[in-house]
């Protein structure tokens, strides 16, 4: 009887236990220990967007946390790790790209010949080491972030090292709190009025919308339902009706390739 009894006691402990557990929020211990390394460096080298690239050069952990990416089996992740992944992936690479070229100026000089980007350009090196393959930045964009997640808000957390590109983020992407980054990455590039504004009639956007514009809609209107929640100024009660029944005629602003380099 008292075998039963303590058997019983035990299960009902074990089954609490189980449900307490359950209960829990979920963790990302692998994910956010696999970006520590980038987050410490960009918490340090990048300010308001703005990239340090000699100091990332000289950061001995920053080639050990290249390293460390392709060691990784992605398919072992939750969508959001594997999602915030691909994204801390396309900016280490970025900047990697201008550390291992020395450029300064513009990552549109790197691969030019006699004034022309060669056919490879930038984008297309073979200089990303990612699960075990070998991409090409161009690669991780366009065959795993946008064809594999098909998430819009991604097109603010990728940054092409320029200065008209969204501002990279002063700490790395994890599936913990991917979703909050995400929508803070796309609330501050498109409330910024130098980016975004309202004149005359005029919507204007970043040339990034004209790019990809089926990553936001189906239509221009979606585009511009897409854009509406996020815009700050003040339009008229008329400029606004347009704006939120998609209606707005669209200007895009000229895009500016210069480095997104911090002065020292």
């Amino acid at each position: 009887m008292q075998v039963a009894t303590r058997f019983v006691c035990c299960l009902s402990a074990a089954v609490l236990l189980a449900a307490s557990v359950a209960s829990l929020p979920a963790q990302s211990p692998r994910d956010t220990a696999l970006h520590a390394p980038f987050d410490r460096l960009l918490k340090t080298h990048v300010r308001a967007g703005l990239v340090d690239y000699d100091a990332f050069a000289r950061a001995p952990e920053f080639p050990r946390y290249l390293a460390s990416l392709d060691t990784v089996h992605v398919s072992a992740l939750s969508e959001d790790e594997r999602l915030a992944y691909w994204i801390n992936v396309y900016n280490a690479y970025t900047i990697q790209l201008i550390v291992r070229h020395h450029e300064r100026q513009s990552i549109r000089n790197i691969n030019r010949t006699l004034g022309f980007l060669q056919l490879k350009g930038p984008w297309n090196e073979p200089i990303v080491k990612a699960g075990g393959q070998v991409y090409t930045l161009d690669q991780v964009l366009h065959r795993i972030l946008r064809r594999e997640f098909h998430e819009s808000r991604v097109h603010f957390a990728i940054v092409p090292a320029s200065k008209s590109a969204p501002p990279l983020r002063s700490e790395a992407y994890v599936g913990a709190r991917l979703g909050e980054q995400l929508e803070d990455q796309t609330r501050r590039f498109l409330s910024d009025t130098t980016k975004t504004w309202y004149r005359n009639g005029v919507l204007g956007l970043n040339r990034l919308f004209e790019a990809y514009e089926r990553d936001f809609g189906s239509s221009r209107k979606e585009m511009i339902l897409f854009v509406a929640p996020y815009i700050t100024f003040r339009p008229t009660e008329p400029q606004r009706k347009r704006i939120e029944e998609g209606r707005a005629l669209l200007n895009y602003r000229q895009y500016d390739w210069s480095l997104n380099v911090l002065k020292r």
